[in-house]
């Protein structure tokens, strides 16, 4: 399947686009009946909204926030896409904040129905709560339907990583911190089209020999680690190019620092090594290019 996506993105972001537009459909359907489902299924109780297993505490919270961040990653790869969409200085923006806005409305309805339909403590026990959710009226035959909805879901989000992490690497690979062969751009559909190969190649081989349900918390320290990047270079915009008030990007990235601070240990610290990682493959990749300027 992975296979089919890469073909999908290697052959123009006019028909990722059209893959993307048919894939949200089919899961926002799929959610629909999951809401539909648990508000008719006569299990709906709004007490279970307050919690009803053992108290948490803001930590608690706090940590949950971090590890449902990656959730909200999608919505950054917008900004990857600025060299194929028109005036990209007003569309990016306003399709930034349709989609987080749009994401953080659909969570809020499924979260609601969810927790008064089955309540915190089954939510918290049961690999399947959506299925549940349908299936907590009666309505078993749902199950197969929800699970295809879930796939669409996962297939939607890894278009959507090979399309943003692609542009990515071009960027990195123009400015020299990936091998220069990467920024190659096909002549025709005008994609990253090696970078998207390789990225292919790799996700292949992290499906095939990782368990990816470990790799959550790992996944949001790197959102929340780039999200403060991103904070901290727009504190550094000229008046002329800013969009909002510095105190946006100061509490911005406060928010990501504490937030990543409350993940869970693990992968606090596989993150911490991958950067530390990075950072030593900058250093003498830096180191490099000056010996061969002084030669």
């Amino acid at each position: 399947m992975d296979q089919g996506l890469v073909a999908v993105n290697y052959f123009g972001v006019t028909r990722t686009a059209g893959l993307t537009k048919i894939i949200v459909s089919v899961v926002l359907v799929v959610l629909v009946l999951v809401v539909v489902a648990g508000l008719v299924s006569g299990e709906v109780d709004s007490s279970r909204l307050m919690g009803d297993g053992a108290p948490s505490g803001f930590y608690g919270i706090l940590q949950s926030a971090g590890l449902l961040f990656f959730a909200f990653a999608g919505y950054a790869r917008i900004a990857t896409m600025g060299e194929e969409v028109r005036e990209p200085s007003r569309t990016i923006p306003r399709a930034i904040l349709i989609a987080l806005f749009g994401a953080l409305a659909v969570y809020a309805v499924i979260a609601l129905v969810s927790l008064s339909t089955l309540g915190s403590s089954h939510l918290a026990s049961t690999t399947t709560p959506l299925a549940d959710v349908a299936a907590a009226g009666g309505w078993e035959w749902t199950s197969v339907v929800v699970r295809i909805g879930a796939a669409a879901a996962a297939l939607g989000a890894l278009l959507a990583l090979i399309a943003g992490i692609g542009r990515t690497t071009l960027a990195m690979a123009r400015n020299r911190d990936l091998p220069a062969w990467l920024s190659a751009v096909h002549p025709v559909h005008s994609v990253p089209y090696r970078a998207e190969l390789v990225l292919g190649a790799v996700v292949i081989v992290l499906v095939l020999t990782m368990d990816l349900r470990g790799a959550i918390g790992f996944s949001s320290f790197g959102v929340l680690l780039y999200y403060f990047v991103a904070n901290v270079s727009a504190y550094t915009q000229g008046r002329e190019a800013r969009m909002y008030a510095t105190v946006v990007q100061i509490v911005g990235a406060l928010l990501c620092l504490v937030v990543v601070a409350a993940l869970p240990i693990e992968s606090i610290i596989g993150g911490v090594v991958l950067v530390a990682a990075g950072v030593l493959y900058r250093v003498v990749l830096v180191r490099n290019r000056g010996a061969r300027t002084d030669r």
